[in-house]
């Protein structure tokens, strides 16, 4: 595919090496000559020293015939102007990376509709719901970003005294918005019908909106022992998103920013957090915060990998439990489990697996494989021509071998009942056998 990149950062650039690795023809354009020297040293692709927001420069760039447009510079104004114009000039489909929740959230005015741009990600955003997906349930499954986090995957043991045991499906009542989607039992993997019983000793693999898991989990033996205490350092908007993230989901949560107008604004902002306007790593702030008493401490300060991998080791050996660092350097990640560092999180990383995401319209997506490759997870994109759209989706003649575990729908995104059904557009996240993608692939035949 011809794709264009504009903006040669951090996001920029790595998008631009993976899509390259995976053969795709890239011209890049910034207005940096340092930059771009650069990309000209390190990368197989065009390039194109100017400004993304001027139309000659995008016509000069292929934008016109491009398949794919990525602005990704460190404006998000620019970024969403450069996307509408790519779209515009002819580009078969636009993305723009931005910062701010405004612009993301579409408080106010869906941007992305307005300005006719295919879609909007916030990679601060991305990696804040995959840090609560982890912290919210350690045996979280990655299904990607679906849904902008409103949709999780677990993965639970049946626990000999839970809820569940003995019960098939149907009498267990399993509420509205989530859904068992598979059961490994014995060495087997098996797709669930309402008359399936639930054994112990079963690992079971749920689908649901976030809001409803917790609940859920329950019923299996696997609820929350009390209140995580979780420990911020840096008030940046990651912080911001993963403490909305968190909110009402079981955490207590203290958040260090050293700056004191951003410390008050926070405050005001999240009246559910314990904002302190000071560094977690003074001795005498961690004694007197009992810090060493917390479950987790999360390293968030902006563009400082450094800061964030020391504190977080520092944390770590005063005697926290569990330490988490957002780094931007690929280049440190084998650094960290030495020291001490539980786990990383790459923005950039996340935010190139969701661009190669969007060139898969149109088909299926892998996106995991599930009780040793006997379960696949597919992101289906429903075209207009297929045949079961508007159908029921107890009348799609998919099962027993494939299940809709999902559906975004335009900014909706729910768990479907058997009385559902897929529009042209809508994105749904399919669970099923391995070996049976024939009968899945039907879903897109004209």
């Amino acid at each position: 595919m011809n794709i264009v990149v504009c903006g040669a950062g951090q996001v920029g650039s790595h998008a631009a090496e993976v899509l390259i690795a995976a053969g795709h023809a890239i011209t890049l354009i910034d207005d940096c000559a340092e930059r771009i020297e650069a990309i000209e040293q390190n990368l197989d692709a065009r390039v194109l020293m100017g400004n993304c927001a001027n139309a000659d420069v995008l016509r000069e760039g292929g934008a016109g015939n491009a398949d794919l447009l990525v602005a990704a510079t460190g404006v998000d104004e620019i970024n969403l102007l450069t996307a509408s114009l790519g779209k515009g000039l002819g580009a078969s489909k636009t993305l723009a990376r931005v910062h701010h929740s405004a612009y993301f959230d579409q408080r106010g005015l869906d941007y992305q509709r307005h300005l006719n741009i295919d879609q909007i990600i916030c990679p601060e955003f991305t990696t804040a719901q995959a840090i609560a997906a982890m912290l919210r349930n350690p045996g979280a499954l990655a299904i990607e970003n679906f849904g902008r986090g409103k949709i999780e995957m677990a993965e639970l043991l049946v626990k000999p005294q839970a809820a569940a045991v003995g019960k098939t499906l149907i009498e267990l009542g399993l509420p509205r918005g989530v859904r068992l989607v598979g059961i490994e039992r014995g060495g087997q993997a098996l797709l669930p019908d309402a008359s399936t019983i639930i054994a112990r000793g079963d690992a079971v693999i749920l689908v649901g909106n976030t809001d409803v898991m917790p609940k859920v989990r329950k019923l299996f033996g696997k609820g929350n022992s009390g209140r995580q205490r979780v420990v911020i350092m840096g008030g940046s908007s990651m912080a911001v998103w993963l403490c909305r993230a968190l909110h009402e989901r079981g955490f207590a949560i203290r958040l260090f920013e050293p700056n004191r107008q951003r410390a008050e604004a926070l405050s005001e902002k999240l009246e559910w957090v314990t904002v302190i306007c000071d560094d977690p790593t003074d001795q005498s702030v961690f004694d007197e915060e009992h810090l060493a008493d917390a479950d987790v401490f999360i390293g968030l300060a902006e563009d400082d990998d450094e800061h964030n991998i020391i504190t977080c080791a520092s944390a770590k050996s005063m005697g926290i439990k569990q330490s988490i660092a957002v780094v931007q350097k690929p280049a440190y990640m084998h650094l960290l489990r030495p020291i001490g560092i539980d786990a990383a999180f790459i923005p950039r990383m996340l935010a190139a697996r969701e661009i190669i995401g969007e060139l898969a319209t149109g088909s299926l997506l892998s996106v995991a494989s599930l009780a040793q490759g006997v379960i696949n997870v597919y992101r289906l994109v429903v075209p207009a021509e297929a045949q079961h759209v508007g159908k029921p989706l107890k009348e799609l003649g998919i099962t027993p071998h494939w299940m809709i575990a999902a559906i975004q729908h335009g900014h909706e995104v729910f768990v479907p009942s058997a009385d559902d059904y897929l529009s042209a557009g809508d994105v749904a996240l399919v669970v099923g056998i391995s070996g049976t993608e024939d009968k899945l692939k039907g879903l897109l035949a004209d």
